[in-house]
């Protein structure tokens, strides 16, 4: 499926068929670039002699419209299923609806989980910003944290259903699942109900050249990161008031919702709950147009409790590694 998706993107960038919501996204509008082409350019021309144009006036009335420069960066959360092939055509035609099951109890968890973190987000929202690839897909979101945040969620539900602790019989029946992810940060647009960009072809080039259930980040992210948090290394140590002074959770965010606490950043410094280890090492690069974009081997230690949805009473604590170490190059 991701060989398919990227042979797509990396030639006409076919977009997803999906809609987004999520207003920092460019919208081009179809009608608004029929305009720029009726004003400025021939739709057929059929002359004797056949003469290459000026094209310079056109270019800067497309330029001037689509500003390129000024549309916004989203993060891509892209996580694969590994070896999706390996298993039988039966348990095949169980995975899309497993998959579906494992990114509700995600959704519900995150919303549980990270009250204020995740305020802006409905249920619905997230499966529209959701590109489906059949054994995966990738989710668009508003910065890095709130991919990173989602994948360390799904990991827990992912590892509860492993260990025979969610739909212990669907688990017999299909086996154990293993996943992949990536995390980019780049631009991303809009065009006729669909979206295209670089975040989402860069993420799925990275996941095509991982085959060690890795967790990897673009650069983009790494710097995210830095400038935010001083490293991917601090967040096993920053608290929910470091998250709620980040210039974009500071604007627009209620801070009422802090007083809900959040079970990944405690009010002090712990490595106790939640992330309780994090590395990040490069391991190499990609190609992007005309620039190399680095990627980098995140790893974290994860601890939630999870509790049954039928009898709080009943819960147990979970601690999981999103990625792992292997440090091999891509």
């Amino acid at each position: 499926m991701l060989w398919e998706l990227l042979a797509h993107t990396t030639g006409k960038e076919e977009p997803s068929k999906n809609k987004i919501t999520m207003k920092r996204i460019k919208k081009l509008n179809a009608e608004c670039i029929e305009r720029i082409l009726d004003k400025t350019d021939k739709r057929v021309v059929f002359d004797k002699t056949n003469i290459i144009p000026d094209h310079t006036d056109l270019l800067n009335d497309l330029e001037k419209y689509i500003q390129y420069e000024k549309i916004n960066r989203v993060s891509v959360l892209g996580i694969d299923m590994y070896q999706y092939s390996a298993y039988g055509r039966f348990e095949q035609a169980l995975i899309p609806f497993l998959l579906k099951t494992l990114f509700e109890a995600t959704i519900k968890l995150c919303f549980r989980n990270h009250k204020f973190i995740f305020q802006h987000y409905t249920k619905d929202q997230i499966w529209k910003n959701y590109i489906s690839t059949g054994d995966g897909g990738f989710l668009i979101f508003e910065n890095p944290l709130h991919s990173l945040l989602f994948a360390s969620n799904f990991a827990i539900i992912l590892r509860a259903y492993n260990s025979f602790h969610f739909y212990p019989k669907l688990r017999r029946i299909i086996g154990a699942v293993n996943m992949r992810y990536a995390i980019t940060h780049d631009k991303i647009y809009s065009f006729n109900n669909n979206f295209y960009g670089r975040a989402i072809i860069n993420n799925a080039r990275i996941l095509i050249k991982d085959d060690l259930n890795r967790c990897l980040i673009d650069e983009h992210v790494h710097s995210w990161f830095t400038t935010n948090l001083d490293g991917v290394e601090n967040l096993q140590i920053v608290t929910l008031e470091d998250i709620a002074n980040i210039y974009e959770f500071s604007k627009g965010y209620d801070k009422k919702f802090l007083e809900n606490n959040d079970e990944i950043f405690e009010n002090e410094p712990s490595r106790k709950y939640g992330i309780i280890n994090s590395d990040i090492l490069k391991v190499g690069m990609i190609k992007s147009k005309e620039t190399n974009i680095s990627v980098y081997n995140l790893h974290l230690q994860v601890t939630i409790r999870l509790y049954d949805d039928d009898d709080a009473t009943k819960n147990r604590l979970i601690t999981v590694s999103l990625g792992n170490l292997n440090t091999t190059g891509i």
